[in-house]
């Protein structure tokens, strides 16, 4: 897969300055929906940087200092579980996505979008690419920086509440994650119109 394809199109046409854009944390129970927006250097190389899911969790933390430092502009959209709760987490992603995008606009004057799956109602030219962040290095390193940013808060949440182990599951629904809800509780950030935390409150 040559994930320079979509950039280097763009670039044959003069355009310049072109943001990836990705998101994660839609399956997760608790926490925000985390987008990045990534604009690259036209000659940016980084060796096996793709889909952030197939990277080792060491391999995205070097690649993500590596992204965010050569970067010429990145931005990051996060909404929130409470607002996921009152909008959908599809309108949230995308929500999430748009502040990623205008961050970085403030920045530096975006080219064009290639945004992950989604579509955006938006002014700046876009394209959306199904399984964008496997073809796209644009958007590969949006997935990245999204990922790990996420993964953070994640780390941060299993400090203050170890008994959940947020480190290990990220806020997933695995077994042991919805064993500890049902052991301690609901804490402050778990989405209430996802099923196993409704089933939960409603007990």
């Amino acid at each position: 897969m040559d994930l320079y394809r979509y950039e280097n199109e763009l670039y044959k046409k003069g355009i310049i300055n072109i943001g990836g854009v990705d998101e994660v944390g839609r399956g997760p129970l608790i926490g925000p929906v985390v987008a990045a927006c990534v604009v690259l250097p036209k000659n940016f190389i980084l060796e096996g940087l793709n889909d952030s899911k197939k990277l080792s969790e060491k391999k995205r933390d070097e690649f993500y200092e590596y992204i965010i430092n050569n970067a010429l502009a990145y931005g990051i959209g996060m909404v929130s579980a409470k607002e996921i709760d009152e909008i959908n987490i599809y309108e949230a992603s995308k929500k999430a996505m748009m502040l990623a995008i205008e961050e970085v606009n403030k920045k530096i004057k975006v080219g064009h979008v290639l945004i992950d799956a989604m579509p955006l109602d938006i002014d700046i030219p876009h394209t959306s690419i199904i399984k964008g962040d496997a073809k796209s290095i644009s958007i590969a390193a949006a997935s990245v920086v999204a990922k790990v940013t996420r993964d953070r808060l994640m780390y941060d949440l299993d400090k203050k509440y170890p008994m959940y182990e947020f480190g290990k599951h990220k806020g997933y629904p695995t077994k042991k994650h919805i064993e500890a809800i049902n052991k301690y509780g609901l804490v402050e950030g778990y989405r209430t119109s996802y099923k196993p935390v409704k089933e939960i409150m409603e007990r």
